[in-house]
């Protein structure tokens, strides 16, 4: 598990004070920023779904074909 510094070293734009700050808020109100997340999520799979349901034949031939092709 990467420590705040670890963090801060993989993204110089954070300052350490401000992921100790992210993190406090997390711990003080995890249960809130969990189901926001889940929201999220689940917001995020339905407009995915959406968007697959639109995708033409064309575009999902590819997208299989890249797919095979990526070892997905």
């Amino acid at each position: 598990m990467p420590t705040p510094e670890g963090i801060v070293d993989s993204y110089p734009s954070l300052t350490t004070a401000d992921v100790y700050a992210v993190l406090g808020y997390y711990l003080a109100n995890r249960d809130e920023v969990d189901a926001y997340v889940r929201q999220r999520d689940a917001l995020t799979a339905q407009i995915l779904q959406q968007m697959e349901a639109n995708l033409g034949p064309r575009v999902k031939a590819l997208r299989t074909r890249l797919r095979a092709f990526q070892g997905w």
